[in-house]
């Protein structure tokens, strides 16, 4: 049985059981616990904790969920995946144990004519909490025999988040894979026989704070019974198509196939090789859907797990012995496999190919780069007869250069040399550590938003703000310090709703609007709106006078003035958008934005800077488009509708099924909107692009003035270059000429300048040798340079001395200092070298003082320390080891 055809069978299974279907959210969600959503209920919790009243008592969901915490496990076993299907259906205070006990089983072994799965009910085992005895009954009612239910402890079977909240026993579908796979026994035996396949969780209680599975405390029953439970896709998958893990079914194995292909190297042969095709099919299918998500590769959060899992397929892909790129073909056939069932894969290939390769050729230089530091690396450790690379030399390669540590054992090997694996390890441990300990610190249990339950339950907001900036309201509700309260006076924050309102809430990128609450001889200052569960507005506001009391009705106004730079800075950014997208083509798509009045900043997918010519023009399609006086039309639709009509969705987005367009100048602009809009185009006023600027891999950022605020920097660049002109006492259009003049003329200079300063460097070449010191058989100049000599210079001074001495055995030693670091060059002629002197041996000696170190080859080494203070201290330390090897 198909992948696609699993995951339709289960959700046609409870939807025909009276569930609603719900699709999968996406894998980013405004919870400060989660990097990724990491399992099927995460989109729920808000109806589990109580804050929200759900609406459906049942509901069924595939959702798409990533888990990195152990990455670097991935493939080593076949049991892993970093993106995974988890199926589940959900009862919110509905069914509990029995119907949830009842549902899973017959999908399980129900016919595959009669829509279940056909699984052998003779090989299932289920395992239930240590004192549920309620769940074996009804397991036993089920037919499952006595000796095929195992009972074990919270480790194992009982549920949490991890933090305070919602928690509960849970019983354990298994399924016996043969004693080819392990012993028998059951799951407490073997879990690589016994694998598990679905979850079901009796969430009945509220657990407190604690760590780990089983050391919190239970603090008493929920509300209501719920049932969130867990089948895992993939597991499912390769069970019913007959192969021996994950890897090998229909939506891995081509991956692995392709990777065959770029490679030459074959899946099956050599378990090294097998755990590299694993990692390239797993990370391959994660990366495609997390940038489908919105993601992009960057140096933290989110963005940095996209780039090390992007990072190990092309380093996987090169130990295989790929020659060539290889990140286009495998997300083609990632796409290939997946669009039926996630089809923004296929509307958005072309940008996901786009990221994924620029990462890709990102990360071929850092390898250049890495190769050539190892080289350096290996040179040093050879230099001093040693055989292993330190492991702080490896994780340095590995941590701030990205540089993989297989490829360092693999090119430590062909160099002769080995790997202080140990001690590299220790570091990733501590590295990992930290960063564990920083995650569990930020980990907290979710806000509680208990006090706007009742407000949520009661309705939406009334957005009155689209047709009218001053609206008569209701007070619905006081809020101070989380806490519902009659009456709020004069000097006292507080949080207002009303049943409607003419502010905006900030979404979308627009931040919110700011207004006044008044009534009689009431003021109050808003000065911030949001959003409870997108549909309650939270007007944030100061009592300026009198006594505002729940139940009162006011007058809330938005102000004028600000949501008139507002709308500016929204309507703005779309057009920013559309001349992007004129200029650049289809794959520079919004990757957020920040509008407020007077300004926008847009971001977008796009690898590389602008060019001057591109800005250009971009800035002039915008203002084009405001000069055209387009109309403003605003429309509402369902999705499908109105992406069949072209309009542009935010990617990782989650839309209801009905959408808001907003549409400026018909074909020129049209994208999903629930903002705020001038009526016509010239109202936007003049826009001017402030500057282009990179914000991520494969992410650019525009920011611009428009309206008034566009004229008040124009006006004052007008007469910054006005100024300029006056200076240079030339009219304002032969400004630019004149400047690049005088920059000429001022590079002649500092050449003449440099030019003259290196004569006067050289000049003292003559004076060092003189002033050589005999150590032995060697003459040695070992000496401070003049300060402010570049490292450039240093090694030219060094070399000339060691030439001016002639061929008899001589080291040279020069130690700068340039802005606060000791740049230094060690110099050995080869009499010198003969009699066993090495340049790395001599910087060894002297570097500690310094704080500094370097590499280079025997006859000549350099570097730089950060301790010119220690000069002094390096020169004795290394005129004591010369004395020391001439003997």
């Amino acid at each position: 049985m198909q992948t696609h055809e699993i995951r339709r069978r289960f959700l046609d299974h409870f939807v025909r059981a009276g569930h609603t279907e719900v699709g999968s959210a996406s894998l980013i969600l405004a919870d400060p616990n989660l990097l990724f959503v990491n399992a099927g209920m995460v989109q729920f919790v808000p109806y589990f904790l109580g804050q929200q009243t759900p609406p459906w008592a049942t509901a069924t969901s595939v959702q798409k969920c990533v888990r990195t915490l152990d990455i670097e496990n991935v493939g080593i076993t076949t049991r892993h995946n970093t993106f995974f299907q988890m199926a589940g259906n959900f009862s919110f205070g509905d069914y509990f144990k029995r119907e949830a006990i009842t549902l899973a089983w017959t999908l399980l072994t129900n016919s595959v004519e009669d829509g279940g799965y056909g699984f052998d009910p003779e090989r299932l085992w289920v395992t239930v909490y240590l004192d549920d005895d309620e769940a074996e009954r009804m397991w036993l009612e089920l037919g499952v025999p006595a000796d095929r239910i195992q009972r074990r402890g919270m480790a194992d079977n009982y549920w949490s988040m991890g933090i305070p909240g919602p928690c509960g026993p849970c019983s354990e579908i298994y399924f016996d894979r043969g004693p080819e796979y392990g012993v028998e026994g059951g799951p407490e035996a073997d879990e690589d026989r016994y694998i598990e396949i679905w979850n079901l969780v009796f969430m009945q209680n509220e657990r407190g704070a604690g760590i780990g599975k089983d050391n919190f405390e239970i603090l008493g029953p929920l509300p209501k019974q719920n049932i969130d439970t867990g089948m895992g896709v993939e597991r499912v998958a390769f069970l019913l198509q007959g192969v021996d893990n994950v890897y090998e079914t229909d939506l891995m194995r081509p991956i692995i196939d392709k990777a065959e292909e770029l490679t030459g190297r074959s899946y099956g042969v050599d378990h090294t090789d097998d755990v590299r095709f694993r990692v390239i099919a797993d990370h391959a299918r994660t990366a495609a859907m997390l940038i489908a998500d919105g993601v992009n590769p960057g140096n933290d959060g989110r963005g940095y797990v996209l780039r090390r899992l992007l990072r190990r397929i092309v380093r996987s892909a090169r130990l295989l012995g790929a020659e060539k790129p290889v990140m286009a073909e495998l997300i083609k056939v990632v796409t290939d496999l997946m669009a039926p069932s996630y089809p923004e894969l296929a509307t958005d290939f072309s940008r996901i190919e786009t990221v994924s390769v620029g990462e890709e050729m990102a990360f071929l230089k850092t390898l250049n780069t890495g190769e050539t530091l190892f080289d350096n690396a290996a040179t040093a450790v050879k230099s001093k007869g040693g055989k292993q690379i330190t492991g702080s030399d490896a994780f340095a390669l590995h941590d701030t250069y990205g540089f993989p540590i297989d490829l360092t054992l693999e090119m430590a090997a062909e160099a002769g040399l080995s790997v202080d694996e140990d001690g590299f390890r220790s570091l990733m441990a501590e590295q990992r550590k930290r960063a564990k300990d920083d995650a569990q610190a930020r980990k907290h249990a979710h806000a509680d938003l208990t006090v706007y339950k009742e407000l949520v339950d009661r309705g939406a907001t009334e957005f009155t703000g689209f047709d009218e900036l001053t609206s008569e309201a209701n007070v619905l509700a006081l809020i101070a310090d989380g806490v519902r309260v009659p009456v709020a006076t004069a000097g006292q924050d507080i949080e207002v709703i009303l049943d409607r309102s003419p502010m905006y809430a900030e979404s979308g990128g627009q931040i919110a609007d700011r207004g006044t609450i008044t009534a009689n001889g009431l003021k109050l200052q808003v000065n911030d709106v949001q959003k409870i569960a997108k549909k309650v507005w939270v007007h944030k506001a100061t009592v300026e006078a009198g006594q505002i009391t729940e139940g009162d009705v006011v007058l809330a106004q938005a102000d004028p003035a600000w949501r008139r730079g507002a709308t500016q800075g929204h309507s703005g950014t779309h057009m920013v958008h559309a001349a992007l997208r004129q200029i650049l083509g289809p794959n520079a798509v919004q990757a957020g934005s920040l509008n407020k009045p007077g300004y926008l900043r847009f971001d977008f997918n796009w690898q590389g800077a602008l060019s001057e010519q591109q800005k250009a023009d971009i800035e002039v399609v915008s203002n084009d488009a405001v000069g055209a006086d387009f109309p403003v039309n605003t429309f509402v639709t369902d999705l499908t509708e109105a992406k069949e009509m072209g309009a542009m969705a935010l990617f990782g987005e989650n839309y209801g099924d009905e959408v808001r367009v907003v549409e400026i100048g018909g074909p020129f602009s049209m994208e999903l909107c629930g903002g705020t809009h001038v009526e016509h185009s010239s109202q936007i006023g003049p826009i001017t692009l402030l500057g282009e600027s990179s914000v991520g891999s494969g992410v650019r950022r525009v920011e611009a003035f428009v309206g008034l605020d566009s004229y008040k920097y124009l006006a004052k660049e007008r007469a910054l270059l006005a100024g300029v002109a006056s200076s240079l006492k030339v009219p304002s259009d032969e400004v630019p000429a004149r400047v690049e003049q005088l920059v000429e003329r001022l590079k002649v200079a500092e050449k003449e300048l440099e030019r003259t300063k290196i004569a006067a460097v050289l000049s003292s070449a003559g004076t060092f040798a003189e002033q050589a010191e005999r150590v032995g058989a060697v003459r040695l100049v070992a000496a401070a340079a003049p300060e402010g000599v570049s490292a450039g210079d240093l090694r030219t001074l060094a070399t000339d001395i060691r030439g001016r001495l002639g061929t008899d055995a001589a080291v040279v030693v020069l130690l700068g200092n340039v802005d606060g670091k000791a740049p230094f060059v060690v110099t050995v002629n080869k009499a010198a070298q003969d009699l066993g002197f090495k340049s790395g041996d001599l910087v060894a000696a002297f570097g500690p003082s310094i704080s500094g170190r370097g590499g280079g080859k025997p006859e000549m080494a350099q570097g730089a320390g950060s301790d010119p203070s220690g000069i002094p201290a390096g020169l004795t330390a290394v005129r004591a080891r010369v004395a020391e090897l001439a003997g």
